[in-house]
């Protein structure tokens, strides 16, 4: 029945987009995780649908500059483009200059992976779990990037609900040169997503102390949340980490323009759900440690409303001072 449903897609596929090229926009330059993701689906989508699939590196301003091209592009049905959904929503909330785009109105082609973030500290670090943490009782350093990235907002997050003295340090270029720092000791502390982390875990530049998160990661089932580590969080304190777990289930959401027309989309969607369900790719993925965990546009859809249409004023309000003014 799946099979016969794909069917018609197909066809559609095939004679909408005989004789075109897709162009599949990289938010950021050639050799990270977004380029990665962006070539190794590009050749799937352009055999799916009959077509030519050109990845094109537009990086600037933490992927915004080309979110927001995305954005007001014409109903062509021609681009394609993976959003960091975190980063992206977290900067819509905050109201962050520059931002000219609307994640709500994106149409979700699904969500190719989404991490749980984790709290590191330097390898030579006393402090195993965050009761070590919340007992030494000292200012710790957070190494971050712009005050509104997944380290540095994660970081705010993370300190504002477990009730630590933190300073966040910024202007660290990425999450690598953070990770060097925190080995050499120069900061105390980082908040990255599991992928990042086990990068760093097994480079033995960081360790992770807590998932921030309901459920262990799965890199890392051997370390207790945040929950199992600190048992009696108050029902705030467990709003705001779930609330951030909810913006971390965002992770590289795949779109299309706000223009392209239902058909398109449906032929997009279809396309998607039948690459990212491939036992080939998800092979190939995992063997790359690029994984795949896919949900649909619905789920998409879903958690993107529930972080930016769910929030009360004063919600929105006490977030913002968190992230920007706090720390």
């Amino acid at each position: 029945a799946a099979v016969l449903a794909y069917q018609p897609a197909a066809n559609a596929a095939s004679e909408f987009y005989k004789g075109k090229t897709i162009r599949f926009v990289v938010g950021f330059g050639a050799g990270g995780g977004y380029d990665a993701y962006s070539r190794m689906l590009a050749p799937r989508f352009a055999k799916e649908l009959g077509t030519s699939v050109v990845v094109e590196n537009l990086p600037g301003a933490g992927g915004m500059r080309a979110l927001n091209r995305i954005a007001k592009m014409p109903g062509h049905g021609l681009a394609l483009h993976i959003v960091n959904g975190t980063g992206a929503a977290m900067q819509q909330l905050v109201d962050i200059s520059g931002a000219r785009y609307d994640l709500t109105k994106l149409k979700y082609l699904g969500i190719i992976h989404s991490s749980r973030w984790n709290f590191l500290v330097s390898p030579k670090s006393s402090y195993m779990t965050i009761a070590d943490v919340k007992k030494a009782n000292k200012v710790m350093n957070w190494g971050g990037s712009g005050k509104v990235s997944g380290m540095s907002d994660g970081a705010a997050f993370t300190c504002h609900a477990l009730g630590l003295r933190c300073k966040l340090v910024t202007g660290y270029k990425g999450s690598r040169k953070a990770a060097l720092a925190v080995a050499q000791g120069e900061m105390d502390a980082m908040y990255v997503s599991e992928t990042s982390a086990d990068k760093y875990h097994r480079a033995k530049s960081a360790r992770v102390i807590a998932t921030m998160h309901r459920k262990r990661s799965t890199l890392f089932p051997n370390i207790p949340t945040v929950f199992e580590q600190v048992p009696n969080l108050t029902k705030e304190q467990q709003w705001w980490i779930d609330f951030r777990a909810t913006v971390e289930s965002l992770g590289r959401i795949l779109v299309a323009p706000p223009a392209t027309p239902k058909h398109v989309v449906d032929i997009l969607r279809a396309a998607t759900h039948k690459i990212l369900n491939d036992p080939g790719l998800i092979k190939e993925a995992n063997k790359r440690r690029r994984y795949i965990g896919y949900q649909t546009a619905a789920q998409a859809k879903k958690a993107v409303n529930t972080v930016l249409a769910s929030l009360t004023a004063a919600q929105k309000a006490k977030i913002k001072k968190v992230v920007l003014d706090t720390y």
